[in-house]
């Protein structure tokens, strides 16, 4: 099978997500680092990619300089990758749509939910998809709990308690930092600040798991270190359209927190949680029964989980191989997709455009119930209502 070509937007030298992406797609083999647009310093950007490989006219500086080098080429690239500042990915995700091309962006997908519904219109006029790199979704024991929720294991969900908290901006004395000053600035970031960038995640992987959308919200925000102009640490309430209960905590200035994204799902018939920072364990009690530790890679998991897992049971699973997953559905569809045959059902779990938008209309209802000291509010975007 001949190998997809990858471009990726972004994601430079010293980017924390880039080499994340880097190995993602390549870890199966299944795509090739044909292109990239890598830096905002375009010579650097150029230079850069010519290290990682590129060939010299495909080591671009501009993505748009990208996007014109590639449209017309018969081997242009299959899947382009957005990894760039947040306020951008709208624009580049636009353009690359119209041009034909398929996008995976990163998290926020857009800065607001009139872009989204945008991007959402344009993937489905142009038949190209638009994923969204909620990466965590691709860790196998997340869709091992998506596949005992749908099976019924846990009976009707009666709750759901989503938390990302960390506590690496709990330092007064960085105000002025510039990696963490502009994520607090309503210029750069937008209405929100820690929800937006690590409560969505935990939102996201709650719908997933459920596979349920929340509808309505209420939410506590508040600037723990003084000058903040937005939230470091946020509480949400939310309501799911089958009847689920959620609560969602994130913040980030919980000290002694790593990186603590956690998920516990509680049903009539049984509990369940798992944590990202020991990924290969998913804690599972049937009511009247005892408490169960599922391995990662042990046998009679589901498809889903069983094609998300890549190492052998005992080894440790991290974040790259849940990217990797991510890109490997992506090439099962874009492989069925030339070869005219229908995907595998197991590939069919990454996250889309709808997913960012439903996102983005969470953003601004959580800065909205907050000023309003905690009023219940419609998280649901316009055109889903």
């Amino acid at each position: 099978m001949a190998k997809l070509k990858w471009g990726m937007i972004g994601g430079g030298e010293g980017s924390q997500i880039g080499p994340a992406h880097r190995l993602g797609s390549g870890l199966d083999g299944l795509f090739e680092f044909t292109a990239g647009a890598l830096d905002h310093r375009h010579a650097e950007g150029r230079e850069y990619g010519q290290r990682l490989g590129l060939a010299a006219d495909r080591a671009y500086g501009h993505w748009q300089d990208m996007l014109d080098g590639e449209r017309n080429r018969g081997d242009r690239v299959d899947l382009v990758t957005v990894a760039t500042p947040n306020s951008t990915h709208f624009e580049i995700t636009k353009a690359f749509l119209e041009a034909g091309f398929h996008v995976l962006c990163e998290k926020p997908m857009t800065m607001t939910v009139e872009e989204a519904e945008e991007i959402v219109t344009l993937s489905k006029t142009t038949g190209k998809i638009c994923a969204v790199n909620y990466g965590y979704t691709g860790y196998s024991l997340v869709r091992q709990m998506r596949m005992m929720v749908a099976r019924g294991d846990l009976g009707a969900i009666r709750m759901v308690v989503a938390e990302f908290a960390h506590g690496h901006h709990g330092d007064a004395g960085d105000a002025d930092n510039p990696r963490v000053r502009w994520r607090y600035d309503p210029a750069q970031a937008g209405v929100s600040a820690q929800f937006a960038d690590c409560g969505i995640h935990a939102l996201h992987m709650a719908s997933f798991v459920l596979n349920q959308e929340v509808t309505r919200l209420s939410s506590d925000i508040v600037s723990c270190v003084p000058g903040r102009r937005l939230e470091d640490d946020a509480q949400v309430n939310l309501r799911f359209d089958r009847g689920t209960v959620g609560r969602l905590w994130t913040s980030s200035i919980a000290i002694g927190r790593q990186h603590g994204l956690t998920m516990q799902v509680f049903g009539e018939k049984g509990g369940m949680s798992w944590a990202q920072e020991q990924p290969n364990q998913l804690h599972w009690m049937p009511l009247g029964g005892r408490l169960q530790v599922i391995e990662r890679g042990e046998a009679g998991l589901s498809p889903e989980a069983d094609r998300a897992s890549r190492v052998t049971i005992g080894h440790a699973e991290g974040m790259p191989l849940a990217f990797a997953n991510i890109y490997k559905d992506l090439a099962e569809v874009l492989h069925a997709e030339k070869q005219g045959r229908v995907p595998d059902p197991a590939a069919d779990t990454f996250p889309r455009a709808e997913d960012g938008l439903r996102s983005m209309a969470a953003v601004f209802a959580v800065a909205e119930s907050g000023k309003a000291g905690g009023k219940w509010v419609d998280a649901r975007p316009p055109m889903f209502r």
